[in-house]
């Protein structure tokens, strides 16, 4: 899932894209999360596996509203990063949505254009953090509706995020041993909002975390970046994960 959520551009604003261009990558996006609902989240590329035209025809309403709940908290994130940019009057540009044919999740997130050289360091910060908090709106309501509908006798692929757990250990203490659940539409549309919004908030580079770092600490974030990668890439190598 691609965690960038916005772009800066420092040098020069961003040209004025064409509404066609945004259009067809939604329509594009809404088509691979369709299909990946409908396949029921597996690691198949569309056009390629044999038996899924057959899946999508069968599971086509769990397809569907994976599509529209997944849409809606990617659609949420951008529209806190537009429209904090807006109020501070920073040109921004609208979601470009980025599909996938591989089929776990149908999409890398979205992104929008901004131009990030007009923003003084307290409205970078504000327009950082608008994107998680308003995915966040529509995401943890979406993984607990998917919690609370989920088989007690069946576990998935997916780990859960911290709050994920949480939540289970209060809405559903009888899946609380098991670690993970069976996903559903619902508790996918979640459990991407949750992994996009976590690595939004890594502090490196063009993430929001990184700007949100940039806002706080000034240049000096870069030493604060540099760390997590050297730390990230100590632990694969020392721990293998």
């Amino acid at each position: 899932v691609c965690c960038e959520s916005w772009v800066t551009w420092r040098r020069r604003p961003p040209r004025s894209p064409r509404l066609r261009l945004h259009l067809l990558l939604f329509a594009a996006t809404c088509l691979t999360t369709f299909a990946a609902g409908a396949v029921g989240w597996e690691p198949v590329i569309a056009g390629v596996d044999a038996d899924l035209a057959g899946q999508v025809a069968e599971h086509w309403p769990r397809g569907l509203f994976y599509m529209v709940a997944v849409m809606a908290v990617l659609a949420a994130h951008e529209a806190g990063h537009f429209v904090a940019a807006r109020l501070h009057a920073i040109p921004a540009t609208l979601p470009f949505f980025i599909p996938i044919p591989i089929l776990l999740t149908g999409t890398l997130g979205a992104v929008i254009g901004m131009e990030g050289s007009r923003a003084s360091r307290r409205q970078l910060f504000d327009i950082a953090l608008a994107g998680p908090l308003a995915g966040l709106v529509l995401a943890v309501p979406c993984l607990a509706a998917g919690i609370l509908i989920a088989p007690a006798d069946a576990t998935g692929p997916f780990a859960m995020p911290p709050v994920g757990r949480w939540m289970v250990a209060v809405l559903r203490p009888d899946l609380a041993s098991s670690g993970s659940i069976k996903p559903n539409a619902a508790f996918m549309a979640g459990w991407v909002g949750m992994l996009v919004t976590g690595l939004n908030m890594i502090p490196i580079s063009q993430l929001d975390g990184g700007h949100v770092s940039y806002a706080i600490f000034g240049r000096r974030s870069c030493w604060l970046a540099r760390g997590v990668l050297i730390a990230a890439i100590t632990a694969i190598v020392l721990l293998g994960k």
